[in-house]
């Protein structure tokens, strides 16, 4: 059903006013969805279904915010006033050297906003569409109108849809509407033109998300034309804001030039005073200030962060706020979801208790391929369990389907693995739908632990229920008893429940399954049958239990929180090695502890089982008020409060939905614990990085706004001229300090113990480092300016092996500053990158010095053999200097045993 070829937008029609039949034949649509090349052309013809973008920066308009910095700004003032005067070579130099560091924070700034976009496109969320008759799932923004869209329980509605299939269908729409309480939906229904948007019962709308039931409706709106593209800003899916970190940072900056601005005024000043030139003494004290002042530390952070959590990516790791990944480096807790995070998520039925007997399933995964034994004997399955696996399968939404070579699940892993079981008896899964349509349901929730569907067939409706086997057997009052349907004794409900005791010590995981008829939707829930039970295994990753012994030796305690059965739970969490000492709780006995009880023992649980979302929101608050930083994560619309509350919420990227992974700074791809681990090391890697710059680049300032102050004060005359500092700065700040900002992470980095979010990045060792590389880069190159100059060399040649000096005592510290407690010859060059950045440098280094050409603008001088290796000599020393600092921090520095922030 094609749109007619003519200028066409979308229309602004009271969708909520038009029957059914109207709404098909406007939008040229009908129940069955569009084409695919339909929807191509419908793409082209309304333009992609997202909000207007934030306003992207341009790259002119980067380039141009680098000469807004005021330090730039009175330098060119300062090189142009110095051209009228005659110094023209040296002004040239001057201005060449500040392109090229305008440039290098172009390329900064500009990889870091393409690297931030690149992130919000990968933050797209998708939705499930009939397209050529069938289901697929696709990105939200390829939607148009005339799209059939469905919707369930947890979904985030990607456009506005009128509905044309509603079951128990409830819309949390406080984001558009100011309700707090969730709305429930019809379809059949038509309503006046002047409902307001809250009170339109047929109508669902993008940003709103579904709370309960499921649903299917119409796209009529996409983009801006949505009634939540009023209120786009509110939807933004990734945070480009600024970081503690850079607050930090920006305030250590101001602070730094401050002190700066004094020194260099106080320098400028004694050397017009003692006789020199007023201008030059201008120039040059500017030239000193620009290379002191750390103006492009926003900008390093900025990328590092960004390029870091783009290498997550590659782990499965995808952050939503770049400010989350200081928090995660500092993760002391994990509190992990078992299944499909620490488990497989390939549930695979393997015993069934039904009428009084036990039977093995064999096979494994979703390939319906097994057989059934019945006291160690090879039988087909009799009509008792036939029946129990007919019920289990009619009562679950999930689908196992053949697609790509492989059989594939579409829905819950634990409705699959009936549904394979029902195939393995010999049922056919699309007969026993046709059959036995579905008229209603009760959904399954965390709270009530049960899923009932109704059905008709045979002229009456029959219930049909699965859920825990406490909840189930509490329903019932009859069960299907080797004889034939009994009323249920108190001993038989024994017997049951020690059957499914006994699955749950197995590691299995049991469903009980029970039916009624007749039954309505107001008694579906009571006076049910007992069919029997089912035992499933969804097997431990192999990685997982390799993942949990890394974190424990980071120091970060993992916690398991499941909907589980507390034996299965147990059993998964001994074999993982996840639960040694520790001890299992339940939810109920959660219920019985007052705050102060909980608070007093939750350091010693391993394992919470039989939880609902309201209990993790109690665990991730009183760990919070105990002082640790905690990873939290979850997959059910109901999970997203406890992931909002936790320092990292991380939500599942195959089995989340769309509300819990906007409530998460972090999304897993592939729900996998071992991916969480592998986040964790990239965001103390990346912070670790940041420190490494950061230490390497206010040592180097240190170092050079000392040597300078120090000649001054001594008397003597500068040994270093203004374009030698800028070229200093430059070869500084350049490509040596962004190399650190890429360098592999230390050995022992997942064995060092959190880091505590308080404390910041400029520790006492850090500092300690810092000012001793600093003072002494200082000190030896005075010393060296005063030899050279005793010792007959002239005045430029004296200055060329200082300037050398500095610059190649900075490259030893950027191979030192690697880390701030191993030693520099472990593993001296494993960052390539700085390698060839060093070469790089030292390249041009030698071409100052040697070139004719460039003598006079740098003011330098041909250096000798003789040269050479005093000044090697000199620059080597800060080596020794700096292991010794390590040698005596790491000796005087307690190590931390836990993290917590906050006394608790």
């Amino acid at each position: 059903m094609a749109i007619p070829n003519v200028e066409h937008r979308q229309s602004p029609l009271l969708w909520h006013a038009l029957d059914l039949p109207a709404v098909y034949t406007e939008l040229y649509t009908s129940p069955q969805g569009l084409t695919g090349d339909e929807a191509a052309r419908r793409l082209t013809l309304y333009g992609p279904n997202e909000l207007q973008a934030t306003t992207r920066i341009s790259p002119w308009t980067i380039l141009l915010n680098q000469f807004k910095n005021i330090l730039i700004i009175i330098l060119l003032i300062a090189t142009g006033l110095s051209i009228l005067l005659g110094h023209g070579i040296e002004s040239i130099a001057i201005i060449v050297i500040v392109l090229f560091a305008v440039l290098l924070g172009f390329i900064q700034e500009y990889r870091a906003e393409r690297a931030i976009e690149a992130l919000r496109q990968m933050a797209a969320p998708n939705a499930t569409v009939l397209r050529d008759g069938r289901e697929q799932v696709v990105p939200a923004r390829t939607l148009v109108p005339g799209d059939i869209v469905l919707l369930r329980a947890g979904d985030r509605v990607p456009a506005d849809l009128r509905l044309i299939e509603a079951v128990n269908l409830q819309i949390e729409e406080a984001a558009l509407t100011g309700e707090s309480l969730p709305v429930e939906k019809t379809a059949a229904i038509t309503l006046p033109p002047s409902v307001p948007v809250a009170e339109r019962k047929n109508m669902v709308y993008a940003g709103t998300s579904v709370s309960y039931g499921r649903g299917r409706g119409i796209v009529v709106a996409t983009g801006m034309q949505t009634e939540f593209g009023t209120i786009a800003t509110m939807l933004q899916t990734i945070e480009t804001g600024r970081t503690p970190l850079q607050e930090n940072l920006d305030q250590v900056g101001h602070t730094l030039a401050r002190v700066a601005l004094v020194i260099v005024a106080v320098i400028t000043l004694l050397g017009f005073w003692r006789g020199q030139p007023l201008v030059e003494m201008i120039i040059f004290g500017i030239a000193l200030a620009v290379a002191v002042v750390p103006e492009a530390l926003p900008a390093v952070v900025t990328i590092s962060l960004a390029i870091g959590v783009q290498r997550m990516v590659k782990r499965n790791a995808l952050m939503r706020r770049l400010p989350a990944v200081e928090t995660l480096g500092s993760t002391s807790v994990i509190c992990t979801d078992k299944t499909g995070t620490l488990t497989k998520d390939e549930m695979t039925a393997r015993r069934v208790f039904v009428a009084g007997r036990w039977w093995e399933i064999t096979g494994s995964g979703y390939e319906p391929v097994g057989e059934f034994r019945c006291d160690d004997h090879l039988v087909l399955p009799d009509e008792a369990v036939c029946q129990l696996l007919r019920a289990a399968t009619l009562a679950s939404d999930a689908r196992v389907v053949y697609r790509d070579q492989r059989w594939q699940v579409q829905g819950d892993p634990t409705e699959a693995a009936l549904i394979v079981a029902a195939m393995k008896a010999g049922l056919v899964v699309d007969d026993l739908v046709a059959n036995a349509p579905r008229v209603a349901e009760i959904p399954f929730s965390s709270e009530t632990k049960r899923m009932i569907t109704l059905h008709h067939e045979h002229g009456e409706t029959v219930a049909y229920a699965k859920g825990a086997p406490e909840v189930i057997v509490a329903a019932c009052r009859h069960w299907l008893a080797p004889h034939g349907v009994a009323p249920l004794s108190l001993a038989d409900r024994e017997t049951i429940l020690q059957a499914a005791q006994t699955m749950a010590e197995s590691a299995l995981r049991v469903l009980a399954i029970a039916t009624k008829a007749p039954a309505t939707l107001s008694d579906a829930e009571h006076d049910l049958t007992f069919l029997g039970l089912v035992g499933m295994i969804d097997p431990p990753r192999p990685e997982a239990k390799t993942a949990i012994q890394t974190c424990q030796a980071a120091g970060i305690r993992v916690v398991m929180i499941t909907g589980d059965h507390p034996l299965t739970a147990a059993a998964i969490a001994r074999e993982l090695g996840l639960l040694v000492n520790g001890r299992v709780i339940t939810g109920s006995e959660l219920d019985t502890l007052s705050d102060e009880e909980f608070a007093r023992i939750v350091d010693t649980i391993d394992v919470y089982a039989r939880v609902a979302p309201v209990h993790k929101l109690r665990v991730v608050t009183t760990l919070q008020q105990k002082g640790y930083v905690v990873a939290m994560t979850g997959d059910g619309v109901n999970d997203a409060p406890a992931l909002k509350k936790a320092d990292i919420g991380i939500a599942m990227g195959i089995t989340g939905t769309d509300v819990t992974k906007e409530a998460a700074a972090m999304t897993i791809t592939d729900d996998n614990f071992a991916s969480i681990v592998a986040a964790v090391e990239e965001g103390r890697r990346i912070f670790g990085n940041i420190k490494k710059y950061l230490m390497y680049l206010l040592s180097s300032n240190i170092g050079e706004i000392t040597l300078m102050a120090g000649a001054t004060l001594a008397g003597l005359p500068l040994p270093l001229s203004a374009v030698q500092i800028l070229y200093v700065n430059l070869a500084t700040d350049g490509l040596p300090a962004l190399a650190l900002a890429v360098d592999p992470p230390d050995d022992d980095l997942m064995r060092q113990p959190p880091r505590d979010p308080r404390r910041g990045i400029f520790t006492r060792p850090i500092v300690g480092l810092m000012i001793v590389g600093g003072l002494w880069s200082a000190l030896v190159n005075i010393v060296l300016f005063v030899w050279a100059l005793q010792s007959g060399r002239g005045i430029v040649e004296a200055m060329t092996m200082t300037f050398v000096s500095l610059v190649l005592i900075q490259f030893f510290k950027a191979y030192n500053f690697r880390s701030d407690h191993l030693s520099v010859f472990h593993r001296p060059f494993a960052n390539r990158w700085l390698n060839l950045a060093i070469l790089w440098e030292m390249l041009l280094l030698l071409a100052i010095v040697y070139l004719p050409f460039l003598h006079e603008p740098f003011t330098t001088f041909p250096l000798s053999l003789i040269d050479w290796l005093v000044i090697v000599g000199v620059a080597l020393s800060v080596v020794p200097v700096l292991e010794l600092a390590k040698w005596v921090l790491r000796h005087r520095t307690p190590a931390e045993t836990v993290v917590r922030v906050s006394d608790g």
